[in-house]
């Protein structure tokens, strides 16, 4: 067992180093994901090129672009460099995962990842993004200050590097809670909240196990929606509590996430939730031989393990002082609409940090989504026959079973989802997608499962509205069909390369 004097002296030197080799695993992810993807999305051939795009911030804001737009992309924005900075993420995440004791090693990994994020556009827009982007910052000042990344090294964390950590997690979690009640979606309030008899369904990319799910009595419906509040809510809300108590509310934070992963796609974002909830847990909770040589029990053994150098008080006590103002603004904004007044004068400094996504809002499902619009693209070679393409996750042919593609995230798919809730009009890179597929682009049909012009693109486009619904036990049985698919509206009218300027 380890013992009790190392519990007081070093009480996280062992969820440090797990902890910062599964936030390098999830960065890891990310990179990788977003590597299969960055052709079509943001390439040169893709649906918004990140060349383009820097133009016009570079036009909108002159010299102060850089700082507008924090990205080596600056540097260039050809594709060879988009996957230079997915590779090299990657990489770095692979070291890191191995070897994670550097504040170095996690300066460069946000900053490349920042990199992407700022020309992503709205395909990088999500927030599990900008979790990442917050961890991985705090991450550096939670790694000792060395250059050179270290593996087993016993480094001993300021308990203030893991309190922020606490509050991220609290803050994710509490508001997520919060907003459902404050924002006024009745679907969400008290005491019978149906929210979750839509949600299994009107998810953006719901796996197989969503169908069953959806299909359960109503009143497990409402029980889950009250577990849930009980654990976003309460639970986080004991994160600051005493040890047994924290211990407990953060594995009830994991049990929550695993349900979720269990029944949807969303990308990392829940194993990095997951992730999130191991500074909750202190040595003690890791006994074994294996956790010893990241422990100063380990001091007893003729050759003690060297001690990583951690970050002085005086450098983290102004920067943790900082990311708490900014963040508790943001957050006490955020879990209630129009915020509060009193607040506006320190909003302006949280405007400039944004950009640098050192701090952010959250709360998900705000308002729930109780239908399923689809949007299906088509194409024609003569404007009387037409085919339509099939996406990889997203909904499409109703007999197709869905899939978990999770912690991958489908990015053109997820899109889809936000851009059939609106209209065109709202979504103008969608008619950039439409462009790129009259075009035949490569990287961008890449994204998609199938096409069907493979000889050459067609000469018209158009796309068609569908309203997805689970079929019940009855209809599944009789038809095979996981959705029930109702014609809506024309989401485009047919269109030609000439509507845009081509020929």
């Amino acid at each position: 067992m380890i013992q009790l004097q190392t519990i007081r002296f070093a009480p996280y030197a062992v969820a440090t180093q797990i902890f910062l080799r599964a936030l390098a695993i999830i960065y890891f992810i990310a990179f990788v994901s977003l590597w299969t993807q960055v052709d079509g999305l943001v390439g040169s051939q893709g649906i918004l090129p990140a060349g383009d795009f820097l133009s016009e911030v570079a036009a909108r804001f002159g010299a102060s672009r850089f700082y507008n737009l924090p990205t080596l992309c600056w540097l260039s924005s050809s594709d060879g460099f988009l996957h230079a900075l997915c590779a090299g993420g990657a990489l770095l995440a692979t070291i890191a995962a191995a070897a994670p004791l550097s504040a170095l090693l996690w300066l460069l990994l946000w900053i490349l990842y920042l990199s992407l994020y700022g020309v992503g556009q709205v395909f990088l827009g999500f927030q599990w993004d900008i979790l990442l982007l917050e961890a991985g910052f705090l991450a550096i000042f939670l790694a000792p200050m060395t250059a050179l990344p270290a593996a087993n090294r016993v480094h001993c964390p300021t308990r203030l590097a893991i309190w922020l950590f606490w509050w991220l997690l609290f803050r994710l979690m509490f508001a997520s809670g919060t907003v459902k009640l404050t924002w006024g979606d009745p679907a969400w309030q008290l005491p019978a909240p149906e929210a979750l008899s839509f949600h299994y369904e009107t998810q953006c990319i719901p796996p197989w196990t969503a169908w069953y799910l959806h299909n359960l009595p109503p009143w497990l419906h409402v029980s889950s929606a009250w577990i849930m509040y009980f654990i976003e809510i309460a639970a986080s809300a004991c994160i600051f509590l005493p040890r047994r108590i924290r211990l407990a509310a953060g594995l009830l934070q994991a049990l929550l996430q695993l349900v979720i992963i269990a029944s949807g796609n969303y990308g990392f974002f829940n194993y990095l939730t997951l992730v999130l909830c191991i500074p909750l847990l202190d040595d003690a909770f890791w006994p074994g031989r294996f956790f010893r040589k990241w422990n100063p029990a380990g001091e007893a053994a003729p050759q003690p393990p060297k001690r990583a150098r951690p970050w002085p008080l005086w450098a983290q006590i102004p920067i943790a002082s900082g990311l708490f103002l900014l963040s508790a603004v943001i957050f006490l904004d955020g879990i209630r609409p129009g915020g509060f007044p009193w607040l506006a004068p320190i909003r302006e400094a949280v405007y400039q940090v944004q950009r640098f996504s050192l701090v952010s809002s959250y709360g998900l499902f705000r308002v729930m989504t109780k239908t399923r619009p689809e949007i299906i693209i088509e194409g024609s070679s003569d404007g009387k026959e037409w085919k339509a393409y099939e996406f990889k996750y997203k909904p499409g042919d109703a007999a197709r079973r869905p899939v978990f593609v999770a912690p991958h995230q489908p990015r053109l798919d997820w899109q889809m989802w936000f851009a059939a809730l609106g209209g065109a009009r709202q979504n103008r890179w969608f008619f950039a997608l439409c462009l790129r597929l009259l075009e035949g682009s490569k990287p961008v049909l890449d994204l998609l499962d199938s096409n069907p012009f493979p000889d050459q693109p067609p000469r018209y486009l158009r796309a068609r509205r569908f309203d997805y619904r689970f079929t019940t036990f009855e209809e599944r049985r009789q038809t095979g069909n996981w959705w029930k698919v109702t014609p809506l509206d024309t989401y485009v009218r047919p269109i030609r390369l000439e509507d845009f300027g081509r020929r």
